[in-house]
């Protein structure tokens, strides 16, 4: 039997209660459950033991909707069945919408940024307001430096997990930076600050342009002989990254939902004629953007406009507070060899709608 001391660890995904018809997102990860080794097996048993049982966690987030797309907020642990595979898994613990959560507010302070930081401070402030009062957040600000051939990554911790408003709107406005991108070491480093939040469901927002410096220099090189757009993408294949995967695969193993928002600096559209070279470094980061929401249960919020970057922020936190996280130890005898898992989550009330992503590896 999983303790109830397992609940808090369950990831947030979200809902957007007016676009509901058309998608509601859902995190799976994997992660470590506390250690409770038997009293006589060797350090080396336990450990076999513990990875057994931890790799079969899954953690998932789910939002659920009204025929109209209004969001459904009072269900419980009975109302929700799980298949993966098409087999029934039996839930062992659940969380309603209510359940706090861990925060890192990631800010990009690189020179893409230089112009608009009242607009952004004042967003990421407002961002507050729509949070609960036991949910935590920290503000982590990065940039970059370029030293001789290396990019020197600058990340500084402006305010620690923290649920005082005050002491993180001060922190917000003591952001700073210029120069280059490093989002993602930014996300690592952010993702690390998250693993001492122990069992608390964890998100990362994050605002950027996506246009990573190492990256853009790795596009461009694969792109180098590209005669079209297409091509491009092509030679660049943005979601194999590694430094993508490497973020991936640790927001998995805690469960952690991205929410990228992307700046309109990083927009392709406004190239009137972009050469292929472009195109790979637009447009593939763009795509890793949109990776790590899908792939962890967050949402891609596009800035279009820098006036609709404190709606969108309040958004975000909105969405937060309509899901309900589930956990289930995966009953497949097969072998956890990176396959993919297909899950299902169906509500026994009539007329209401799950909305999930379609799975996860079983790494």
């Amino acid at each position: 039997m999983i303790p109830s001391s397992l609940l808090n660890k369950l990831s947030p995904a979200k809902l957007v209660c007016a676009a509901f018809a058309v998608s509601v997102c859902l995190g799976v990860g994997v992660r470590a459950q506390p250690r409770n080794p038997a009293p006589t097996p060797t350090p080396q048993q336990d450990d076999d033991i513990v990875e057994r049982v931890e790799s079969n966690l899954v953690l998932l987030n789910v939002g659920v909707a009204d025929q109209r797309g209004r969001a459904i907020t009072n269900l419980s642990r009975a109302d929700f069945v799980v298949y993966e595979d098409g087999v029934r898994q039996n839930i062992t613990s659940f969380e309603p919408t209510t359940a706090p959560f861990s925060l890192v507010l990631l800010l990009d302070m690189s020179g893409s940024t230089l112009n608009f930081r009242p607009t952004l401070k004042q967003s990421a402030i407002r961002f507050l307001d729509a949070l609960a009062p036991d949910d935590r957040v920290a503000v982590v600000a990065f940039w970059g430096q370029r030293k001789k051939e290396k990019v020197e990554n600058r990340l500084e911790v402006l305010a620690d997990f923290t649920s005082d408003r005050k002491e993180i709107s001060f922190a917000i406005t003591r952001a700073e930076g210029s120069g280059l991108t490093n989002l993602y070491e930014g996300l690592r480093f952010s993702l690390r600050q998250l693993a001492r939040e122990g069992q608390r469901r964890k998100a990362v927002v994050v605002l950027t342009d996506g246009k990573d410096t190492e990256l853009e220099v790795v596009d461009r090189k694969a792109a180098a002989a590209a005669r079209t757009g297409e091509d491009a993408l092509a030679a660049v294949k943005p979601e194999s990254s590694t430094q993508l995967r490497a973020v991936l695969d640790a927001a998995d193993r805690q469960g952690v939902t991205i929410y990228p928002l992307a700046l309109p600096s990083g927009d392709i559209k406004r190239f009137a004629d972009p050469t292929p070279q472009q195109v790979a470094i637009f447009a593939g980061a763009r795509a890793r953007l949109q990776s790590l929401a899908d792939n962890t249960g967050g949402r891609l919020h596009a800035i279009n406009r820098l006036e609709d970057l404190g709606r969108l922020y309040a958004e975000v936190a909105a969405e937060l507070r309509t899901l309900y996280s589930i956990a289930y130890q995966s009953s497949s005898t097969r072998q956890r060899d990176g396959s993919w898992r297909a899950v299902n989550i169906e509500v026994t009330r009539a007329q209401l709608i799950a909305r999930s992503r379609p799975g996860y590896y079983a790494r």
